[in-house]
């Protein structure tokens, strides 16, 4: 059995773990490269395939060839349906697809090696000897769940533009969510994403709006000295070439302010107002026949009504839901989950007074639930949240939620079954439901006075 764990305490598989957790914890936030994006490829596929195979020393070659296709498939677009369907349901995913991470595939041959190699050893090193392969194993696991600290971006269903004066040459591979568009002494640059320094409570358009309130002192940080602010009151209209059309637009200093025209082969596509860098008023969209597809309005930088058309007809009407309405929406929530509970208080505390005997059970199984039932806890209040989901969790928040609802309601449970006594064998299932929807009102309440900050 130990000759078969020689694997996970080699210095390669070592050396590769350690660095896969310092690359998604810290390399790639602080230098965001090509080659932090690669290393975490390199190292996890070295890992992952050997770490399987130890457990599973019969399926060795084909844990080997389903790694390989599996990350074929997850550096491909046709994954994306699936990483949209998990975000919406569960917790956020992410991967960046890039072909190019296709090159790192070779890896796979050196893990092969490397495992061949270790199991045949029979003599370790002294430190080897002192490595517990366990707690590799757990750190080993703790990496392939956790791979990538989240990254938070804002991304922007309409055209993001900033106009700075620069004289500067500009990189670039800098920044790759960056476009330029050079003006004489006038740098336009469109952004197409921008990273968040934490995730917000929700992805919406109040949250948007918040992300870009400065963003053109924000962009003149990013790309340093040689950039300069335009003075607010500068009116200056450009046309802007993109790969999309031809781009009207005004601005005021160097935010988006006044009509926005964008043409495509002679054809007006989308037209639209932005009122100090955020969507105002009716945007309208066009099909290929110059009719229209779409209409969306925004008050104050919020969508609250979208329109589909089909031959200038309109077939579908959806309204959205403002921060403000989001906020109304979670006090309901909130005064429901109060009332679910306060029922089933009501009904633990009736049996009590009802029943004057206790309910007889083995020690044993008394244990056992005080152990399991926080898990169902956990799951009530997941499902709860799924139910009421208006934000998304990511995959830390998750295990965190899990564990701090595990810890708080494991010695709770303890109390209710040892030391209050339970009257009725239903009053299990109503002291789980008691816990979760207290654990949910608590975090709704948190939840709540965050987005009405």
């Amino acid at each position: 059995m130990q000759q078969r764990l020689n694997p996970i305490v080699s210095f390669p598989f070592i050396l590769c773990l350690g660095l896969l957790i310092l690359n998604d914890f810290y390399l790639k936030t602080t230098y965001h490269n090509h080659v932090t994006g690669k290393l975490s490829d390199l190292c996890g596929l070295f890992i992952f395939p050997i770490f399987w195979s130890v457990l599973l020393p019969r399926y060795r070659s084909a844990i080997f060839i389903a790694t390989a296709l599996f990350f074929v498939y997850w550096k491909s677009a046709y994954s994306q349906p699936f990483i949209d369907f998990f975000s919406e349901t569960f917790f956020v995913i992410e991967r960046t697809v890039d072909l190019t991470d296709l090159f790192v595939l070779p890896v796979l041959f050196a893990a092969w090696i490397s495992l061949n190699k270790n199991q045949q050893r029979s003599e370790l090193s002294l430190w080897q000897k002192r490595t517990n392969p366990y707690i590799i194993g757990a750190i080993a696991i703790f990496s392939f769940y956790s791979t990538s600290k989240p990254r938070y971006t804002q991304r922007f269903d309409q055209p993001q533009y900033v106009l700075l004066k620069s004289n500067k040459l500009i990189d670039i591979i800098d920044y790759e969510h960056l476009q330029y568009y050079r003006f004489d002494s006038l740098l336009v640059v469109k952004i197409e994403e921008l990273d968040l320094s934490k995730q917000p409570i929700k992805y919406d358009d109040y949250n948007k709006n918040d992300a870009i309130k400065n963003l053109d002192y924000s962009v003149s940080l990013m790309l340093g000295n040689g950039v300069q602010l335009v003075k607010p009151g500068t009116i200056t209209y450009l046309n802007i070439r993109t790969p999309e059309g031809v781009d009207s637009v005004q601005f005021n200093g160097g935010r988006l302010d006044g009509k926005f025209i964008r043409k495509k082969d002679g054809r007006v596509v989308s037209t639209g107002l932005y009122k100090k860098g955020i969507e105002d008023s009716v945007w309208t969209f066009q099909n290929n026949n110059g009719k229209f597809s779409s209409k969306v309005t925004f008050v104050n930088g919020e969508r609250t009504k979208k329109q589909l058309f089909e031959n200038e007809i309109v077939i579908k009407t959806d309204y959205v839901n403002t921060r403000e309405d989001v906020v109304q929406y979670k006090l309901i929530q909130i005064a429901i989950l109060i009332l679910l509970f306060i029922v089933i208080a009501f009904l633990l505390i009736k049996n009590y007074r009802q029943v004057a005997e206790k309910l007889h059970m083995k020690k044993l199984w008394k244990w056992i639930l005080c152990i399991v039932l926080p898990l169902v806890v956990w799951c009530i209040h997941f499902a709860i949240t799924l139910l009421l989901g208006d934000y998304y969790y990511d995959i830390f928040v998750v295990f965190g939620t899990a564990i701090l609802t595990y810890l708080i309601t494991c010695p709770l449970f303890f109390v209710a079954v040892f030391g209050i006594q339970l009257r009725k064998q239903i009053d299990l299932l109503w002291y789980t439901l008691l816990f979760a929807l207290a654990f949910s009102i608590w975090i709704e309440i948190d939840i709540y006075l965050e987005l009405a900050v």
